[in-house]
């Protein structure tokens, strides 16, 4: 027989009546402590919310201060340069009146500012000889920086296109430079160094590359040929001296043959090398028409001579802002390229002052001294001319440059003119123009700050 077994609730000490007690008691502190659970739930719910809310308000207005350049850099940056080649019409571009313009990106609008001069740009554009020429590309930057000032142009055709960017047209004598940088750099070669030739300065036959010299052979130096833009000098340069390698060396080290870093995408400047040493000729003095260039690619090689040999990548775009206000793509100076050195950089400089001082761009120069503006400069440039295939168009440009003689202020200037059966306003003058009204606005600009200065 099984024992009965006394049970008494656990605890209880005292009877039913103290069990009962205590069981009222337990229930009334389980109702508290439920109550004081549920309000710690409800807490710790509300303090995670706020913890995530004001994670996600960091994130959006970070503080600089916490935060190194590159990681801040990133998060304004969230567009690519590739992202607005795709977004950004190069034509958007071109003859711009206003400093900003409005482009789609996702179905929404966003604000491009830019970093156009408007006083050169619409003045250049009221400078448009419209009536007697097929194409113009007019571009102007700052060498430093690569800051694109204006970008003006004409296409007669009709179509939607930048001239500045998007045609590539022959070269001409504008190879020269390279030609001239290769010769300096790697030959050894100096402004005065003698020169000879044979022939007129223009043409280039393959009689007139031959080494031996006769009663008939012109002797000159290296800086009157390129700024009469001689021909046989630079013929013989190629063939006999710098031959295949060493002028695609130098072309590859100007940028041919190469996609230009912009905003918007830019027709790649091309150039052909055979294994032909009188092809080497053409090449080196630009007598072909297989050498093309844009504007744009003409004002970059223009500033090698500003800037200690160096080329810089251009920019037009300042800032990217979205519908809410917020910078989604900021500007920065373009990647640096070493081209010659800055012993190279000076003597090449040198040969291009001459162009402008004696040379061919002499007349359209002519009078700078007692010009008010320009006398206060040092100009330089190379100029080229070549006919079309079908002989309907004169190519016409004008590449280079000018610096404050006693000053800071730079400015490298491209321009291209495809002439039609008359001759309109040429590529230098167009250069001009463009020079004299920058620096006009820059003496401006600082006699006004010099003027408000305190004291």
């Amino acid at each position: 027989m099984r024992k009965h077994l006394n049970r008494t609730p656990p605890g209880s000490f005292g009877g039913w009546r103290v069990y009962q007690d205590r069981l009222r008691r337990d229930a009334a502190l389980g109702k508290v402590r439920g109550r004081l659970a549920r309000w710690l739930a409800a807490a710790a719910v509300v303090a995670l919310a706020a913890s995530v809310y004001m994670g996600w308000h960091a994130a959006e207005a970070p503080d600089p201060a916490g935060m190194d350049r590159a990681a801040q850099h990133r998060q304004e940056n969230r567009l690519t340069k590739a992202d607005l080649q795709e977004a950004i019409p190069p034509e958007a571009l071109l003859n711009l009146k206003a400093s900003d313009l409005e482009i789609r990106i996702d179905s929404r609008r966003h604000l491009v500012e830019t970093s156009l001069d408007l006083p050169l740009q619409r003045y250049l554009m009221d400078q448009l000889d419209r009536r007697h020429s097929r194409y113009i590309g007019i571009v102007a930057l700052e060498p430093a920086t690569g800051r694109v000032l204006a970008m003006v142009g004409y296409d007669r055709s009709g179509k939607k296109e930048n001239p500045c960017v998007e045609k590539v047209f022959p070269a001409a004598s504008v190879f020269k430079i390279v030609t001239a940088a290769a010769a300096i750099e790697d030959l050894g070669l100096l402004p005065d160094s003698q020169m000879t030739y044979n022939g007129r300065k223009h043409t280039l036959y393959k009689s007139q590359l031959r080494t031996e010299q006769n009663r008939y052979t012109n002797r000159t130096t290296l800086r009157r040929s390129f700024a009469l833009s001689i021909n046989p000098v630079f013929g013989k340069i190629g063939t006999h001296r710098l031959h295949q390698e060493l002028l695609a060396k130098y072309a590859d080290a100007f940028g041919f043959n190469e996609p230009i870093p912009f905003e918007v995408p830019v027709a790649a400047s091309t150039i052909q090398i055979t294994d032909d040493p009188y092809q080497w000729a053409e090449v080196a003095s630009g007598f072909n028409q297989d050498t093309r260039i844009s504007a744009l690619h003409g004002a970059m090689i223009a500033s090698v001579a500003l800037n200690g040999g160096r080329m810089v990548a251009p920019t037009i775009v300042e800032k990217i802002t979205d519908p809410q206000g917020r910078v989604v793509y900021q500007g920065r100076p373009g990647a640096v390229r070493e081209v010659i050195s800055a012993g190279a950089c000076r003597q090449l400089a040198d040969l291009m002052e001459a162009t402008v001082s004696s040379g061919t761009s002499r007349s359209a120069f002519r009078g700078l001294h007692r010009d008010w503006v320009l006398s206060k400069l040092t100009i330089g440039g190379k100029s080229g001319s070549i006919n079309s295939r079908d002989n309907k168009a004169r190519f016409d440009w004008f590449v280079g440059f000018a610096r404050e003689t006693s000053g800071e202020a730079k400015v490298a200037v491209s321009a291209v003119v495809a002439h039609e059966k008359y001759i309109g306003r040429r590529a230098a003058e167009y250069a001009r123009l463009a020079i004299r009204r920058y620096f006009q606005e820059t003496f401006a600009s600082r006699k006004e700050q010099t003027r408000d200065a305190p004291g």
